[in-house]
């Protein structure tokens, strides 16, 4: 057996610790399945004295992550500190800039700026492996770059986030309102105190943007992704969506279209026979579709120091045995410059529920609103009569674009009888 692989660590947080535990625990089959021993022999983190339930002992301490990086005796830099600025980034530049493979579970900072580090990664000839990036232990970015490589992507789409399927579930479950069980969440820990990132689909859009760029051959843009969260989903519309036949999940998106490349994430009702909408609690789903290969779907734990520490420990595994793919699966020479297309040009189905003063005419007044932008209605649901009161009325579109129904949906908002912004949530075929 060969000489030790020598690994620096950036991080000593949820993910440095699990990689950590994880080569230590399993150090036999990950030597045999590496070809060599992989070793931490350097760690950096901002606290010494602070107590991981880990060993330290035998590993060089540096308070300089950035020096740490440039370590002549390490072979290989492992990133998990987190974020796309500051120290992470400076770690990352400075490891591949001194000739050293990379291995990081930060999808901000590939997401961002991924496309600066996948040039410098590939004028220095190294690797710049990012499995733990998206999808937490589920090995999606080698199953679309590697084990996909000889398809055509057409669409890849998944719920990216936990904490958000999560909250569904259980508001889904319990009929309760999303700032309760926000609060839950955060009680339990699958919600951070700022739960910003996650909730509002910011989270989720960085993996996505990953994805798509994997799937499609073209450099990462994270700009080009529209962005919604689940702040604005409610116990009622969870409901409603039980009764049309569907479950509200966060979904991300990115789609090949004649114009280009589609990229969204935003919440969407999908049909309740639809695999992923039986995707529950804190458990991530990617499905890939492709032209020979048809569909694919992977499925399971997303985050945590187990899975992501998983995902690091193969990325030094393939590094350990030469195994080294392009970042984004082709040579920037050969990437696609296919455009991003914009949000206005979606064309899908919509579920939209006004709460209206009851009285004679309100419904025509919405149908005509529709008819004016070239809306077609597929169905419509009213529970009850409630004279000279608030009632929710439910309509369900045909496929239209997205610009169409952003005309219509202004003019609705401003009628007198509508009387709060009307709740819309994109329909997503199975």
């Amino acid at each position: 057996m060969t000489r030790p692989l020598s690994v620096a660590l950036a991080g000593l947080g949820t993910v440095g610790a699990g990689v950590l535990t994880l080569l230590r625990q399993n150090a036999d089959i990950i030597a045999a399945r590496a070809g060599r021993p992989i070793a931490v022999t350097a760690v950096a983190a901002r606290d010494r004295s602070r107590d991981r339930g880990i060993s330290l002992s035998g590993l060089r301490w540096f308070d300089d992550a950035v020096a740490l990086a440039a370590d002549p005796a390490a072979d290989v830099v492992v990133e998990a500190i987190g974020g796309a600025e500051g120290t992470a980034r400076a770690v990352v530049l400075a490891a591949l800039a001194a000739g050293k493979a990379v291995a990081t579970a930060n999808k901000a900072l590939l997401a961002v700026h991924g496309a600066e580090l996948a040039a410098l990664a590939e004028r220095q000839g190294v690797p710049l492996a990012f499995e733990a990036a998206v999808a937490g232990g589920i090995p999606v970015i080698k199953a679309l770059r590697e084990g996909l490589a000889g398809n055509r992507i057409s669409r890849v789409a998944g719920i990216l986030n936990g904490t958000c399927n999560y909250i569904l579930t259980v508001m889904r479950e319990r009929g309760r309102e999303f700032s309760e069980v926000l609060a839950e969440a955060q009680k339990l820990g699958y919600a951070e105190a700022d739960p910003s990132f996650d909730v509002d689909g910011i989270d989720a859009a960085h993996k996505l943007a990953i994805l798509a760029a994997l799937a499609f051959g073209r450099p990462v843009a994270f700009d080009a992704v529209h962005v919604e969260g689940i702040r604005r989903v409610s116990a009622l519309d969870i409901a409603f969506a039980g009764e049309l036949g569907y479950r509200i999940k966060l979904l991300g998106i990115a789609r090949r279209t004649e114009g280009g490349i589609e990229a969204r994430v935003h919440p969407c009702m999908v049909p309740q026979a639809a695999p992923i909408a039986r995707v529950e609690g804190v458990f991530n789903a990617v499905v890939a579709e492709g032209d020979f290969v048809g569909r694919v779907m992977l499925e399971g734990r997303g985050a945590g120091a187990g899975p992501t520490a998983s995902a690091v420990v193969a990325d030094l595994i393939d590094i350990a045995r030469g195994r080294f793919t392009p970042v984004w699966g082709a040579h920037s020479g050969a990437l696609s410059d296919a455009p991003s297309v914009p949000m206005t040009a979606h064309l899908g189905a919509y579920y939209l529920r006004l709460m209206v003063v009851d009285r004679p005419g309100v419904i025509a007044d919405v149908a005509a609103v529709l008819r004016d932008a070239g809306i077609s209605l597929e169905s419509l649901l009213q529970r009850g009569r409630s004279p000279g009161e608030a009632v929710p009325v439910v309509l369900v579109t045909h496929e239209t674009r997205e610009s169409a129904m952003r005309e219509a949906l202004a003019r609705i908002t401003a009628l007198d009888a509508v009387l709060e912004d009307p709740a819309v949530i994109r329909i997503e075929p199975a």
